[in-house]
């Protein structure tokens, strides 16, 4: 297997890989940038992937191929309902962020694995007939050496995750919601002070998180695990996280960090497919992942500085 071989296998599994990650980092730049911290992201996740595989095997033969794709609204219906948990406990009562977020968190996984156990009687629900599926893109797929890397055997998903950062990184810096957004992650004060809501941006904010977080679980249950047990979103919220935080809180930063993210899955997935790195033993490709995220969260790579009010609760009138 040559270099390019190489490459023509790893990189359309990482972008694969990253989908998820993609959606549900942009989530968290949406509420950091209006002052909330969401620790919640990985619960939301979760509740995003069991939705969405209950939904997809209740209704398979009726939907059909349209399945997963309205399992992608189900989640995201779902992702902010939880939302609106943190936005309630975050934003009106003033309560501890990071404890509200942690506490979704364990809700989440309550939650899921109860309604699993209850309709199925089991740990686990069964696989899914109904996935995405790939397709080659015309004319791009033709393009020599990278045709075959970016545009051949592609997700719908995949294409949907770039134009989500895509369209988020024109909402926060070119429209006045998106100002307003920042002034309010900022200096919730001065906002305040020129009429914006402080309080009604907060939860927009939230809500867009849970939506993109509910979608992100979906597509890593619909597109790559298959079906949802307790384990089947196993650190991929935080990872996200990470991959916001090592993107310095920009929408396109967190995309090109998730990517290195999901090349770290990927990786641990397919290396052993791969000359030299399979080798390599089993256990240190499958933590690759969670080494990187924990050297990301822990300020390894860089320092960036967050919303100067973020995960600091406004009081009106104090400053």
């Amino acid at each position: 297997m040559s270099f390019l071989d190489v490459l023509y296998f790893i990189i359309p599994s990482a972008i694969f890989y990253a989908a998820p990650l993609i959606l549900t980092a942009i989530g968290g730049v949406f509420t950091e940038r209006s002052g909330v911290v969401n620790i919640g992201l990985e619960g939301i996740m979760i509740v995003g992937a069991a939705s969405s595989i209950i939904f997809n095997l209740m209704f398979a033969d009726q939907l059909g191929k349209l399945t997963p794709w309205v399992g992608l609204i189900v989640a995201m219906i779902f992702g902010i309902v939880l939302s609106l948990i943190l936005a309630v406990a975050a934003v009106s009562l003033r309560a501890d962020q990071t404890v509200s977020g942690v506490a979704l968190n364990l809700l989440g996984l309550a939650v899921a694995v109860f309604t699993v156990k209850m309709i199925y009687d089991k740990g686990q629900t069964d696989s899914i007939a109904e996935r995405f599926s790939r397709f080659d893109i015309p004319v791009l797929s033709d393009i020599p050496l990278i045709g075959k890397m970016f545009f051949v055997d592609v997700y719908a998903t995949s294409i949907l995750a770039f134009v989500v950062a895509i369209v988020a990184w024109f909402v926060i810096y070119k429209t006045p919601f998106g100002l307003r957004l920042r002034a309010v992650g900022e200096h919730p004060l001065a906002a305040d002070t020129m009429g914006v809501s402080v309080t009604k941006m907060r939860y927009i904010a939230v809500m867009i998180s849970g939506a993109l977080g509910g979608i992100g679980g979906a597509i890593y249950a619909q597109a790559i695990a298959g079906n949802f047990g307790a384990s089947t979103i196993s650190g991929q919220g935080f990872m996200a996280i990470a991959a916001m935080i090592f993107g310095k809180w920009h929408p396109l930063g967190a995309l090109g960090a998730a990517l290195f993210f999901g090349f770290a899955q990927a990786l641990s997935v397919v290396g052993s497919s791969i000359p030299y790195i399979q080798d390599v033993p089993a256990v240190y490709l499958h933590i690759l992942p969670y080494v990187l995220t924990i050297l990301a969260l822990a300020g390894f790579i860089g320092k960036a500085n967050a919303p100067k009010a973020s995960g600091v609760p406004y009081i009106k009138g104090k400053r």
